[in-house]
């Protein structure tokens, strides 16, 4: 497949689980992408598969709790390639199952930084480059806690409903400009992160179930465009 032949993807969380298959997925299909997280190793390990299949990628240290760190990627990404085509919001994070009244400010602050102020960092950096181009993706990993009462994972779920908010919006705003602004909200997924446990692996979806939604919002005719995708398992886990 080659529908994304000099475009430039940017993908956070890309070092493993969900974003190192819609990494693999993009570059599959003719993208250069950019693998953002702060496991560098993991990232080139990511990095040389991808060019093993023939793709192009390259690593880019993030930290998405640090704004001077998504601005330097930013600007390194506008003097490389002088242009960003797609842009994935999928590092996240989740903490041990607890009640609210249990949770410290720490964590909750921990959670929002990385799962809400992260997204609109990239946003906020990337986004100008979209906009002078006329044309755009923009892809947050969201999650069906973002919709459904979770509890012992409330901080968490606050995070994704607030993630739902900030897309549903900003695609308001960035209709204007041909940029097209999209959520995907999966259940379980088979990676190691989870904030849920006892659940059946095999049942769950898989990472490469979620790439196939991004691979699909990101070549969507140009006419319109998908707001948003619930991805739930067939059989539950």
């Amino acid at each position: 497949m080659s529908e994304l032949n000099g475009q430039v993807a940017v993908v956070t969380g890309a070092a493993r689980g969900i974003g190192e298959a819609i990494s693999r997925r993009l570059a599959a299909m003719g993208a250069t992408v950019v693998l953002a997280s702060r496991d560098l190793t993991q990232l080139d390990r990511v990095k040389l598969a991808i060019q093993s299949k023939g793709g192009v990628a390259e690593t880019a240290h993030l930290d998405l709790l640090d704004e001077r760190s998504v601005q330097h990627l930013a600007a390194s990404i506008k003097e490389r390639h002088h242009r960003c085509d797609i842009l994935v919001n999928n590092a996240g994070i989740g903490l041990s199952a607890r009640p609210l009244h249990e949770t410290s400010p720490a964590e909750w602050d921990m959670i929002m930084a990385t799962n809400l102020r992260g997204p609109y960092l990239m946003v906020r950096a990337l986004a100008p480059m979209m906009i002078a181009a006329g044309s755009g993706h923009i892809v947050n990993i969201s999650s069906l806690a973002g919709h459904n009462p979770l509890p012992n994972g409330a901080a968490y779920a606050a995070s994704k409903w607030g993630l739902n908010g900030l897309t549903y919006s900003l695609a308001e705003e960035l209709r204007p400009h041909n940029i097209r602004v999209s959520v995907i909200a999966p259940g379980s997924v088979n990676t190691g992160f989870s904030v849920s446990s006892g659940k059946d692996p095999g049942r769950k979806i898989q990472p490469d179930d979620v790439a196939h939604v991004v691979a699909m919002l990101v070549t969507q005719a140009p006419q319109s465009f998908v707001s948003e995708v619930l991805l739930r398992p067939t059989q539950k886990p």
